[in-house]
Protein backbone atom coordinates (compact mmCIF):
# COMPACT_ATOMS: atom_id res chain seq x y z
CA UNK A 1 0.00 0.00 0.00
CA UNK A 2 2.70 2.37 1.04
CA UNK A 3 4.25 1.58 -2.49
CA UNK A 4 1.47 2.97 -4.50
CA UNK A 5 1.02 5.47 -2.03
CA UNK A 6 4.51 6.66 -3.29
CA UNK A 7 4.03 5.90 -6.68
CA UNK A 8 0.82 8.20 -6.87
CA UNK A 9 2.80 10.29 -5.02
CA UNK A 10 5.34 10.90 -6.83
CA UNK A 11 3.29 10.84 -10.05
CA UNK A 12 0.88 13.92 -8.97
CA UNK A 13 3.70 15.66 -8.29
CA UNK A 14 5.58 15.34 -10.82
CA UNK A 15 2.40 17.13 -12.99
CA UNK A 16 2.18 19.68 -11.04
CA UNK A 17 4.36 22.16 -12.97
CA UNK A 18 2.71 20.47 -16.23
CA UNK A 19 -0.68 22.99 -14.95
CA UNK A 20 0.85 26.40 -14.85
CA UNK A 21 3.48 25.10 -18.01
CA UNK A 22 0.23 24.23 -20.41
CA UNK A 23 -1.03 27.38 -18.84
CA UNK A 24 1.19 29.13 -20.07
CA UNK A 25 1.90 28.13 -23.20
CA UNK A 26 -1.72 28.58 -24.08
CA UNK A 27 -1.96 32.01 -22.73
CA UNK A 28 1.65 32.87 -24.85
CA UNK A 29 -0.76 31.10 -28.10
CA UNK A 30 -3.40 33.40 -27.49
CA UNK A 31 -1.07 36.75 -26.85
CA UNK A 32 0.83 35.38 -30.14
CA UNK A 33 -2.90 35.01 -31.79
CA UNK A 34 -3.98 38.43 -30.56
CA UNK A 35 -0.66 40.25 -31.74
CA UNK A 36 -1.51 38.32 -35.25
CA UNK A 37 -4.58 39.78 -35.53
CA UNK A 38 -3.56 43.31 -34.56
CA UNK A 39 -1.18 42.96 -37.24
CA UNK A 40 -4.42 42.35 -39.92
CA UNK A 41 -5.31 45.80 -41.57
CA UNK A 42 -8.67 46.33 -43.05
CA UNK A 43 -7.42 46.74 -46.39
CA UNK A 44 -11.08 47.01 -48.35
CA UNK A 45 -11.54 50.80 -49.18
CA UNK A 46 -15.14 51.65 -48.17
CA UNK A 47 -16.96 52.71 -51.86
CA UNK A 48 -18.12 55.56 -50.12
CA UNK A 49 -14.89 56.74 -49.31
CA UNK A 50 -14.13 59.30 -51.67
CA UNK A 51 -13.85 63.28 -51.79
CA UNK A 52 -17.03 65.28 -52.82
CA UNK A 53 -17.42 66.74 -56.28
CA UNK A 54 -14.91 70.10 -57.43
CA UNK A 55 -17.60 71.91 -59.31
CA UNK A 56 -17.43 75.19 -60.70
CA UNK A 57 -13.81 76.72 -58.81
CA UNK A 58 -11.36 77.66 -61.00
CA UNK A 59 -7.43 76.04 -61.47
CA UNK A 60 -5.95 75.71 -58.40
CA UNK A 61 -2.31 73.34 -56.74
CA UNK A 62 -3.67 70.79 -55.42
CA UNK A 63 -0.84 68.43 -53.09
CA UNK A 64 -1.82 64.88 -52.67
CA UNK A 65 0.48 62.75 -50.32
CA UNK A 66 0.93 58.83 -50.91
CA UNK A 67 2.02 55.91 -48.35
CA UNK A 68 2.81 52.38 -49.64
CA UNK A 69 2.96 49.84 -47.26
CA UNK A 70 3.25 46.12 -47.27
CA UNK A 71 0.71 44.71 -45.20
CA UNK A 72 -0.98 41.60 -44.13
CA UNK A 73 -4.75 42.31 -44.82
CA UNK A 74 -8.06 39.49 -44.81
CA UNK A 75 -8.89 38.06 -48.79
CA UNK A 76 -11.50 35.92 -47.53
CA UNK A 77 -12.91 34.11 -44.45
CA UNK A 78 -10.50 32.34 -42.84
CA UNK A 79 -7.21 33.92 -44.98
CA UNK A 80 -4.76 36.60 -45.38
CA UNK A 81 -2.25 37.86 -47.73
CA UNK A 82 0.17 40.20 -48.30
CA UNK A 83 -1.07 43.43 -49.95
CA UNK A 84 1.05 45.73 -51.11
CA UNK A 85 -0.77 49.31 -51.04
CA UNK A 86 -1.30 52.69 -51.40
CA UNK A 87 -2.28 54.15 -47.86
CA UNK A 88 -3.00 50.84 -46.56
CA UNK A 89 -6.38 49.94 -48.69
CA UNK A 90 -7.25 48.46 -52.13
CA UNK A 91 -7.87 50.60 -54.14
CA UNK A 92 -5.37 53.65 -52.80
CA UNK A 93 -6.95 57.06 -52.37
CA UNK A 94 -9.77 58.09 -55.01
CA UNK A 95 -7.31 61.48 -56.16
CA UNK A 96 -10.15 64.19 -57.03
CA UNK A 97 -8.81 67.25 -59.06
CA UNK A 98 -10.28 69.72 -61.99
CA UNK A 99 -8.59 70.17 -65.37
CA UNK A 100 -6.30 72.64 -65.52
CA UNK A 101 -5.00 72.24 -61.66
CA UNK A 102 -1.24 72.25 -61.00
CA UNK A 103 -1.10 68.78 -58.62
CA UNK A 104 1.93 68.29 -56.34
CA UNK A 105 2.58 64.82 -55.74
CA UNK A 106 4.56 63.10 -52.80
CA UNK A 107 5.39 59.85 -52.39
CA UNK A 108 7.27 57.72 -49.23
CA UNK A 109 7.70 54.21 -49.10
CA UNK A 110 7.75 52.76 -45.69
CA UNK A 111 10.60 52.10 -43.81
CA UNK A 112 9.34 48.82 -43.31
CA UNK A 113 8.53 47.56 -47.05
CA UNK A 114 10.69 45.23 -48.32
CA UNK A 115 10.38 46.66 -52.06
CA UNK A 116 11.36 49.63 -53.85
CA UNK A 117 7.99 51.24 -55.03
CA UNK A 118 6.55 54.12 -57.16
CA UNK A 119 3.62 55.62 -59.05
CA UNK A 120 2.65 56.40 -62.49
CA UNK A 121 -1.04 58.26 -63.29
CA UNK A 122 -2.30 57.68 -66.82
CA UNK A 123 -3.75 61.39 -66.01
CA UNK A 124 -0.47 62.64 -66.56
CA UNK A 125 1.82 63.85 -69.71
CA UNK A 126 5.29 63.20 -68.77
CA UNK A 127 7.68 60.09 -69.32
CA UNK A 128 6.52 57.41 -67.48
CA UNK A 129 3.48 58.84 -65.65
CA UNK A 130 5.47 60.20 -62.41
CA UNK A 131 7.02 56.46 -62.01
CA UNK A 132 10.68 57.74 -62.87
CA UNK A 133 10.13 60.19 -60.53
CA UNK A 134 8.59 58.23 -57.65
CA UNK A 135 10.89 55.40 -57.69
CA UNK A 136 11.43 54.99 -53.79
CA UNK A 137 13.47 52.79 -51.74
CA UNK A 138 12.38 52.03 -48.11
CA UNK A 139 12.13 54.96 -46.19
CA UNK A 140 12.90 57.19 -49.18
CA UNK A 141 10.17 60.03 -50.01
CA UNK A 142 9.81 61.01 -54.00
CA UNK A 143 7.83 63.77 -55.74
CA UNK A 144 6.63 65.56 -58.96
CA UNK A 145 4.32 68.37 -60.33
CA UNK A 146 2.08 68.12 -62.99
CA UNK A 147 -0.53 70.22 -65.16
CA UNK A 148 -4.06 68.24 -65.37
CA UNK A 149 -4.67 69.08 -69.10
CA UNK A 150 -7.46 66.41 -70.11
CA UNK A 151 -10.72 65.76 -68.12
CA UNK A 152 -11.42 61.86 -67.81
CA UNK A 153 -11.51 58.97 -64.89
CA UNK A 154 -7.97 57.88 -64.98
CA UNK A 155 -6.29 54.95 -63.25
CA UNK A 156 -2.65 54.97 -61.30
CA UNK A 157 -0.81 51.91 -60.12
CA UNK A 158 2.83 51.03 -59.27
CA UNK A 159 4.87 50.62 -62.24
CA UNK A 160 8.02 49.28 -60.43
CA UNK A 161 8.93 45.92 -62.67
CA UNK A 162 7.46 43.35 -62.56
CA UNK A 163 4.68 45.53 -62.47
CA UNK A 164 2.47 43.32 -62.98
CA UNK A 165 3.50 41.98 -59.55
CA UNK A 166 3.16 45.12 -57.95
CA UNK A 167 -0.43 45.59 -59.17
CA UNK A 168 -2.21 41.93 -58.71
CA UNK A 169 -0.89 42.60 -54.80
CA UNK A 170 -3.23 45.80 -54.45
CA UNK A 171 -1.43 48.48 -56.15
CA UNK A 172 -3.81 50.61 -58.30
CA UNK A 173 -6.28 53.41 -58.10
CA UNK A 174 -8.77 55.90 -59.51
CA UNK A 175 -7.59 59.77 -60.34
CA UNK A 176 -10.61 61.71 -61.74
CA UNK A 177 -10.13 64.95 -63.68
CA UNK A 178 -13.29 67.07 -63.83
CA UNK A 179 -13.81 68.59 -66.67
CA UNK A 180 -14.86 72.66 -66.09
CA UNK A 181 -18.03 73.68 -64.31
CA UNK A 182 -17.68 69.84 -62.60
CA UNK A 183 -19.76 66.50 -63.67
CA UNK A 184 -23.89 66.76 -63.21
CA UNK A 185 -25.08 66.15 -59.39
CA UNK A 186 -26.25 62.56 -58.47
CA UNK A 187 -27.52 61.51 -54.60
CA UNK A 188 -24.81 58.45 -54.38
CA UNK A 189 -21.20 58.65 -55.79
CA UNK A 190 -18.85 55.26 -55.16
CA UNK A 191 -15.73 53.89 -56.23
CA UNK A 192 -15.02 50.49 -57.20
CA UNK A 193 -12.37 48.79 -58.54
CA UNK A 194 -11.65 45.33 -59.82
CA UNK A 195 -8.33 43.31 -59.27
CA UNK A 196 -6.85 39.91 -59.40
CA UNK A 197 -4.84 37.92 -56.79
CA UNK A 198 -2.73 35.01 -57.47
CA UNK A 199 -1.74 32.85 -55.33
CA UNK A 200 0.13 29.53 -54.76
CA UNK A 201 -2.62 27.82 -52.51
CA UNK A 202 -5.91 27.03 -54.52
CA UNK A 203 -9.21 29.46 -53.83
CA UNK A 204 -10.30 28.25 -50.59
CA UNK A 205 -7.68 27.29 -48.65
CA UNK A 206 -7.31 28.72 -45.47
CA UNK A 207 -4.46 31.00 -43.46
CA UNK A 208 -2.04 32.92 -44.77
CA UNK A 209 -1.56 33.17 -48.74
CA UNK A 210 1.83 33.39 -50.68
CA UNK A 211 1.61 34.95 -54.38
CA UNK A 212 2.66 32.58 -57.72
CA UNK A 213 4.44 34.83 -60.20
CA UNK A 214 3.68 31.51 -62.42
CA UNK A 215 -0.07 32.18 -61.93
CA UNK A 216 0.81 35.90 -62.60
CA UNK A 217 2.51 35.25 -65.69
CA UNK A 218 -0.37 32.30 -66.93
CA UNK A 219 -3.05 35.03 -66.50
CA UNK A 220 -5.04 32.04 -64.22
CA UNK A 221 -5.63 33.85 -60.77
CA UNK A 222 -7.47 32.27 -57.72
CA UNK A 223 -9.09 35.44 -56.51
CA UNK A 224 -10.93 38.09 -58.41
CA UNK A 225 -11.58 40.93 -56.16
CA UNK A 226 -13.79 44.45 -56.10
CA UNK A 227 -11.77 46.77 -53.54
CA UNK A 228 -8.90 44.23 -52.61
CA UNK A 229 -10.93 41.39 -51.13
CA UNK A 230 -12.92 38.42 -51.45
CA UNK A 231 -16.57 39.53 -51.46
CA UNK A 232 -15.16 42.51 -50.06
CA UNK A 233 -17.96 44.98 -51.33
CA UNK A 234 -20.51 42.41 -49.71
CA UNK A 235 -19.56 43.24 -45.97
CA UNK A 236 -19.11 47.33 -46.88
CA UNK A 237 -21.97 47.66 -49.55
CA UNK A 238 -23.14 50.71 -51.85
CA UNK A 239 -26.76 51.88 -50.28
CA UNK A 240 -29.00 54.01 -51.51
CA UNK A 241 -32.87 54.61 -51.27
CA UNK A 242 -35.45 54.32 -54.22
CA UNK A 243 -35.72 57.77 -56.28
CA UNK A 244 -32.36 58.47 -56.04
CA UNK A 245 -29.39 58.18 -58.34
CA UNK A 246 -25.87 57.10 -58.15
CA UNK A 247 -22.69 56.80 -60.11
CA UNK A 248 -20.46 54.21 -59.52
CA UNK A 249 -16.79 54.89 -60.74
CA UNK A 250 -15.42 51.88 -61.71
CA UNK A 251 -11.91 51.02 -62.89
CA UNK A 252 -9.73 47.86 -63.64
CA UNK A 253 -6.69 47.31 -61.52
CA UNK A 254 -6.11 44.05 -63.34
CA UNK A 255 -3.29 43.63 -64.10
CA UNK A 256 -4.75 40.90 -66.62
CA UNK A 257 -8.56 40.63 -67.25
CA UNK A 258 -11.07 42.39 -69.03
CA UNK A 259 -14.16 43.18 -66.98
CA UNK A 260 -17.51 43.54 -68.15
CA UNK A 261 -19.08 45.44 -65.09
CA UNK A 262 -23.15 44.78 -64.56
CA UNK A 263 -25.41 45.60 -62.04
CA UNK A 264 -27.96 42.59 -61.77
CA UNK A 265 -31.66 44.48 -62.21
CA UNK A 266 -30.61 47.11 -63.25
CA UNK A 267 -29.51 49.39 -66.20
CA UNK A 268 -27.22 51.93 -66.50
CA UNK A 269 -29.06 55.57 -67.77
CA UNK A 270 -25.84 56.77 -68.82
CA UNK A 271 -22.82 54.76 -68.89
CA UNK A 272 -19.70 56.62 -70.59
CA UNK A 273 -17.33 53.97 -71.75
CA UNK A 274 -13.41 54.69 -71.06
CA UNK A 275 -14.31 57.11 -68.89
CA UNK A 276 -14.47 59.96 -71.33
CA UNK A 277 -16.26 62.24 -69.30
CA UNK A 278 -15.99 65.12 -72.37
CA UNK A 279 -18.08 62.46 -74.83
CA UNK A 280 -22.03 62.02 -75.20
CA UNK A 281 -23.16 59.51 -72.51
CA UNK A 282 -24.44 56.16 -74.02
CA UNK A 283 -27.74 55.94 -73.02
CA UNK A 284 -30.07 52.65 -71.68
CA UNK A 285 -26.58 50.48 -70.74
CA UNK A 286 -26.72 46.93 -69.49
CA UNK A 287 -22.86 46.43 -69.04
CA UNK A 288 -19.84 48.31 -69.65
CA UNK A 289 -16.39 46.72 -70.99
CA UNK A 290 -13.70 47.84 -69.27
CA UNK A 291 -9.73 46.61 -69.77
CA UNK A 292 -6.84 46.45 -67.53
CA UNK A 293 -5.62 49.91 -66.88
CA UNK A 294 -9.26 51.16 -67.96
CA UNK A 295 -12.33 52.57 -66.31
CA UNK A 296 -15.97 53.77 -66.80
CA UNK A 297 -18.24 55.72 -64.91
CA UNK A 298 -22.57 54.89 -64.78
CA UNK A 299 -24.96 56.49 -63.94
CA UNK A 300 -28.56 55.22 -62.90
CA UNK A 301 -31.98 55.63 -60.74
CA UNK A 302 -32.73 53.03 -58.32
CA UNK A 303 -36.41 52.88 -58.35
CA UNK A 304 -37.09 49.22 -56.71
CA UNK A 305 -35.93 48.43 -53.43
CA UNK A 306 -33.95 44.88 -53.00
CA UNK A 307 -30.59 43.86 -52.63
CA UNK A 308 -28.50 44.26 -56.36
CA UNK A 309 -25.18 42.24 -56.92
CA UNK A 310 -22.67 43.90 -58.78
CA UNK A 311 -20.77 41.36 -60.95
CA UNK A 312 -18.24 41.13 -63.96
CA UNK A 313 -21.19 39.34 -65.88
CA UNK A 314 -17.60 36.71 -66.94
CA UNK A 315 -20.07 34.87 -64.15
CA UNK A 316 -17.35 32.52 -62.96
CA UNK A 317 -15.82 34.75 -61.68
CA UNK A 318 -18.08 35.09 -59.42
CA UNK A 319 -17.11 32.00 -57.87
CA UNK A 320 -13.69 33.92 -56.84
CA UNK A 321 -14.95 36.24 -54.71
CA UNK A 322 -16.21 38.73 -57.44
CA UNK A 323 -19.13 40.48 -56.14
CA UNK A 324 -20.82 43.18 -54.39
CA UNK A 325 -24.14 44.32 -53.06
CA UNK A 326 -25.83 47.52 -53.88
CA UNK A 327 -28.78 47.58 -51.24
CA UNK A 328 -32.03 49.66 -51.86
CA UNK A 329 -34.37 50.92 -49.63
CA UNK A 330 -37.55 52.49 -49.44
CA UNK A 331 -41.42 51.68 -50.75
CA UNK A 332 -42.05 49.12 -53.18
CA UNK A 333 -43.40 50.38 -56.25
CA UNK A 334 -45.67 47.56 -57.41
CA UNK A 335 -46.16 49.38 -60.70
CA UNK A 336 -42.49 48.32 -61.84
CA UNK A 337 -41.61 45.23 -60.09
CA UNK A 338 -44.29 42.80 -58.04
CA UNK A 339 -43.41 39.09 -57.51
CA UNK A 340 -46.61 37.13 -57.68
CA UNK A 341 -47.27 33.35 -56.95
CA UNK A 342 -47.80 31.16 -60.01
CA UNK A 343 -50.08 28.57 -59.13
CA UNK A 344 -49.61 24.77 -60.32
CA UNK A 345 -51.84 24.12 -62.89
CA UNK A 346 -51.97 20.18 -61.99
CA UNK A 347 -53.34 21.34 -58.79
CA UNK A 348 -55.98 23.48 -60.20
CA UNK A 349 -57.29 20.78 -62.21
CA UNK A 350 -57.42 18.54 -59.50
CA UNK A 351 -59.45 20.90 -57.10
CA UNK A 352 -61.97 21.78 -59.90
CA UNK A 353 -61.82 24.64 -60.55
Amino acid sequence: MKRHLLIATCAAAALLPAAPALAQGHEAHQAADAAAAAKIVDIVRNPADLPGPIGPRGPQTVKIHFDTTEVTGQLDDGTTYRYWTFNNQVPGPFVRVRVGDTVEVTLKNADDSVMMHNIDFHAVTGPGGGAAATMAAPGETKGFTFKALNPGLYVYHCATPTVAQHIANGMYGLILVEPEGGLSKVDHEYYVMQGEIYTEQAHGEKGELTESIDKLLAETPEYMVFNGAADGLSRKPLTAKTGETVRVYFGVGGPNKTSSFHVIGEIFDKAYPLASVTSAPMTDVQTVTVPPGGAAVTDFTVQVPGKYILVDHALSRLEKGLKGILQVSGEQQAEIFKPHQVEDPAKVAASGH
